[in-house]
């Protein structure tokens, strides 16, 4: 990328930091954005609303998701960057996504999984992603002092959506963190990485496959963490604060697959 397309990146960058983007969404919103502005053999600010429009139905998506990752990014690179108006006359409507629901593991074989688990360090991630039902980014932004023994709290910061919430400590979670804290002695972060301060999402998705299965990936342990909340009762406006979602709409798919309400149902046989 020449010196004018790194600068047009910096501005765009500047104005999604002004717009409160999360950190993550801003390097994936960059990373579409130089994939595009490389295609052309000429500055960035000479691509014209034509052009965005054949990128955008052109482009070779693997998913839905980046489908709609991509939309995003570019549709506001063009209106921000490129100055072009009625960009929904421009750019065709975003898919919807399937809406299929998530899958789920067993929490007593969760249990005796991760109970099993002999490095201390991987015991303690995971114990964490499933007891409190939390995203992969959350465990491995956790600092020591996020962690309040006193009320038996910990403290998530930042996180999607630039939202701050509190989650249960349990006695049981408490007692790991603890056999986990003597022997690794972690500093500033709650788990630091080999050679970082930090660990690494891919490392947390490697230890969810080497102890519960190949097929498996951490944010199960999130969908199963809210499946077995909501089984044990949680009420359902309660786990959408809990689990720190927008809207209760997206908590509500967890009452699909939770066995609490199937269970009360009388067959007719």
């Amino acid at each position: 990328m020449n010196k004018k397309g790194k600068s047009t990146l910096e501005k765009f960058t500047k104005i999604l930091k002004l717009q409160n983007y999360a950190t993550n969404t801003i390097k994936i919103y960059n990373h579409y954005v130089i994939e595009f502005i490389s295609g052309y053999n000429k500055p960035a600010l000479h691509i014209s609303a034509k052009e965005v429009k054949l990128y955008i139905e052109k482009y070779n998506y693997s998913s839905i998701s980046q489908q709609n990752q991509i939309y995003s990014a570019i549709k506001l690179f063009a209106k921000q960057i490129l100055n072009i108006k009625r960009l929904d006359n421009i750019i065709l409507k975003r898919p919807k996504r399937v809406k299929s629901l998530p899958k789920v593991i067993d929490s007593e074989f969760l249990k005796t999984q991760i109970l099993a688990i002999n490095n201390l360090k991987h015991k303690a991630i995971l114990s964490l992603g499933y007891s409190c039902a939390l995203r992969v980014s959350e465990v491995i932004n956790l600092k020591m002092d996020d962690i309040d023994r006193k009320r038996m709290l910990i403290h998530i910061r930042n996180a999607k959506g630039r939202k701050d919430r509190f989650v249960k400590l349990s006695e049981p979670l408490l007692l790991i963190l603890e056999e986990y804290y003597k022997e690794y002695k972690p500093v500033e972060y709650l788990f630091n990485g080999q050679f970082s301060p930090q660990y690494s999402a891919a490392s947390c998705n490697k230890i969810m496959k080497k102890h519960v299965g190949a097929d498996t990936h951490f944010h199960l342990l999130r969908h199963s963490g809210a499946t077995s909340l909501h089984e044990k009762g949680l009420d359902i406006m309660i786990l959408s604060k809990y689990l720190g979602h927008n809207s209760v709409k997206t908590t509500q798919i967890y009452t699909h697959v939770s066995n609490r309400n199937i269970q009360n149902i009388q067959s007719p046989i």
